[in-house]
């Protein structure tokens, strides 16, 4: 009798961490359901939910990742949309219900039990991941696993939020922040026809804003940020990829007219929204998280054909707990990225 197949897992073993490596048994998919050997998975500050335990109900031992580049090693019954030896990933998106309302009226991302890679089931730090056929989105052949990762998650994130943010080309679009999500936010809006505004803290920012193709540059530690963008005749969508509620609710009153302000980061304090400049302007505040597989072979399709790249930091898999780290420390420029060696 053959001798199961085995692979390298990073895992946490409870809530608070650490992670640890250890060899297991490769499982094989069921019904409805792919295995993937695995090339690539970013390293996303939303790992920490799997890590800390920040999401109730998670089972542990648990492997985090959710920004997963790789090929079908394994279909299962009933699977005929995906073939062994095709280049698939799986982002934030994992699955759905499909009873719930958002499911029912096919908003499946936003499905109130949906199944997110590395919190629900074992995820991309690994040589193999087994995920709902439903999870999987083609790869172009022009992306190495390590380009693809992260547009699985802060990729498809900002390019989606922009896309349905409700502004036309060339309307003004500001990012706010450009650190891991902002410094794709700028490469999407550029080169998808809108006016972009680049915001960061420090003039020192300003050529590596423009070197991403932003038309403007605000230094929100020395510029009123909402009276630049009144100059440039309000934003349509400003597209908030920092964490900070004050840098989010200093923005608001550069917002033109039906303008929305889109909520990415996740701030620690409440913003401060002033409501007679949103009722006589009938601007909005958002959030928006992420998108389907069908988002993902979007946004993909549309960073190979126009160049979009993430500037990242790669980590041989078994350093898995150093990458983390790094990601951690807020040092990294922009992503890290794991490989498997695969």
């Amino acid at each position: 009798m053959a001798s199961a197949k085995t692979g390298r897992y990073v895992q946490v073993v409870k809530a608070g961490g650490p992670l640890e490596v250890v060899t297991r048994e490769v499982p094989e998919p069921a019904a409805g359901q792919v295995r993937v050997r695995v090339q690539a998975c970013g390293v996303c500050h939303s790992d920490t939910i799997t890590m800390y335990g920040l999401f109730p109900g998670i089972n542990y031992p648990r492997v985090p990742g959710h920004e997963v580049v790789g090929t079908v090693d394994a279909v299962g019954e009933g699977v005929t949309q995906w073939k062994t030896g095709q280049r698939v990933g799986i982002g934030w998106y994992g699955g759905h219900c499909g009873k719930c309302e958002p499911c029912r009226r096919g908003d499946h991302i936003c499905c109130v039990i949906a199944q997110v890679p590395g919190i629900s089931y074992d995820g991309g730090y690994a040589d193999y991941v087994v995920a709902p056929a439903m999870a999987l989105a083609a790869v172009p052949d022009a992306l190495s696993g390590v380009e693809a990762g992260p547009l699985l998650c802060a990729g498809i994130t900002t390019f989606n939020a922009i896309r349905n943010s409700g502004a036309q080309p060339p309307d003004v679009v500001a990012i706010l922040g450009i650190g891991g999500l902002g410094h794709l936010g700028v490469q999407y809006a550029s080169k998808m026809g809108y006016t972009t505004v680049a915001i960061a803290r420090g003039a020192d920012k300003a050529q590596f804003a423009h070197d991403l193709g932003a038309h403007y540059y605000i230094d929100n530690a020395a510029q009123d940020v909402s009276a630049e963008l009144q100059k440039l005749g309000g934003a349509r969508a400003i597209i908030a990829t920092v964490t900070d509620a004050d840098a989010m609710s200093a923005s608001i009153g550069g917002l033109g007219h039906q303008g929305k302000l889109v909520i990415l980061g996740v701030p620690g304090d409440p913003l401060k929204v002033p409501a007679i400049p949103l009722i006589l302007q009938k601007r909005a505040v958002a959030g928006w998280p992420s998108g389907t597989s069908i988002d993902s072979e979007d946004t993909l399709k549309f960073s190979s054909l126009f160049g979009v790249k993430a500037l990242i930091e790669k980590y041989p898999l078994e350093k898995a707990p150093e990458a983390f780290e790094r990601m951690m420390s807020g040092k990294a420029r922009f992503r890290v990225v794991l490989e498997t060696g695969a």
